[in-house]
């Protein structure tokens, strides 16, 4: 029986993660376990893994990133063949506000599992998820996995020095411990907080006023010429598992190898719900309006804008499409498509 623990199981990746997984047992035939991980909380969230929390394979399990003995006892019992490490503060906006806690569960925790492993299972593969945002102010595009370290925001910095510590376990104690580097990903588990689902959350309660006529309030963004490389989240999980079967471990880029800016999203997650638009206007007196009236949808607020910006990431996968098979089977219309056609389900379901 292969066991395979995940941590940031109620996340957007954790929850991928474990479906993909439990989607294919059936390929394994000495089994395969699944154990979720979440901190203990007063108010749970369990949306994102309600299709298959009651799955026999799937076990939820508690621990916690910022506490060390928590993992040890979870690899002691579970003696886990892969750990998979999805857990963190992923909210760069934030990170400027709550450095040390980033550092904390980004960084530290990374730490704690790698220990864990040192101590109780070394020969357990081991996956780190690094960011895009380790490459900050970039150099060059598009950025590959040599790309430097600059990175521009607490979030960032933490994730590279995840990603230097992985590489001092994997060399001093030869850990099976791989760092790889996923660009923007997003999809219908993401976060409310996130812009691209802020973005499609608000298109949905926006397409639902006119259609009612009622009063609405515009989408409020801070850089939107800023470009991302953006993957649907379910694309990159099968990349991951590719990374954790080969024969010696190596650390890979995971993207779309293409961009695009806020202001694409935001026009391609409005038409996809029928509700054509126009950018006018300049600078932070940029709006989108209603293609046919005079409507403001969408609008600059500068407290959105971060204290340093990033304003492009442009990843280069390469090298897993041509090593290990991977690609992304989800273009960037149908991942905006995707998110507006869910948050639309969501508005209509509450509103029953």
């Amino acid at each position: 029986m292969k066991k395979v623990l995940i941590t940031g199981i109620l996340g957007q990746d954790g929850a991928n993660m474990a479906e993909y997984l439990l989607d294919n047992v059936a390929l394994y035939p000495e089994g395969l376990e699944v154990y979720g991980m979440m901190r203990r909380t007063s108010n749970v969230n369990k949306s994102n893994i309600k299709a298959f929390e009651n799955d026999p394979y799937f076990n939820l399990v508690y621990g916690d990133l910022t506490d060390g003995v928590s993992l040890d006892k979870l690899v002691k019992e579970i003696r886990p063949d892969y750990f998979i490490n999805f857990g963190a503060n992923s909210f760069v906006g934030c990170s400027w506000d709550m450095p040390l806690q980033v550092f904390d569960t980004n960084t530290l925790g990374v730490i704690r599992c790698l220990e864990a492993l040192r101590k109780f299972k070394p020969d357990c593969r081991f996956y780190s998820a690094g960011s895009s945002e380790e490459f900050g102010d970039v150099d060059y595009s598009p950025q590959d996995i040599k790309h430097p370290i600059k990175a521009r925001s607490p979030y960032g910095a933490a994730k590279a020095a995840a990603r230097h510590i992985v590489k001092v376990y994997r060399e001093s104690y030869d850990l099976y411990a791989v760092h790889s580097i996923l660009f923007n990903h997003e999809g219908t588990r993401r976060g409310e907080e996130f812009v691209t689902r802020k973005i499609t959350k608000k298109v949905a309660e926006i397409k639902h006023a006119l259609d009612n006529n009622l009063s609405f309030k515009p989408l409020e963004l801070g850089n939107v010429n800023s470009r991302r490389d953006w993957s649907d989240s379910k694309d990159f999980m099968r990349g991951v598992w590719l990374m954790l079967n080969q024969d010696k471990p190596k650390d890979y880029v995971l993207s779309s190898n293409e961009t695009h800016s806020v202001k694409d999203f935001v026009s391609k997650a409005f038409a996809a719900a029928s509700v054509p638009g126009l950018w006018s206007g300049e600078g932070t007196a940029e709006k989108f309006r209603l293609f046919q009236g005079n409507n403001v949808l969408a609008e600059i607020n500068k407290k959105f804008y971060r204290p340093a910006e990033v304003d492009i990431l442009h990843g280069d996968s390469t090298p897993i499409r041509e090593e290990l098979g991977w690609e992304p089977d989800i273009s960037f219309d149908k991942l905006v498509e995707s998110m507006v056609e869910n948050d639309l389900a969501i508005l209509n379901r509450d509103l029953l």
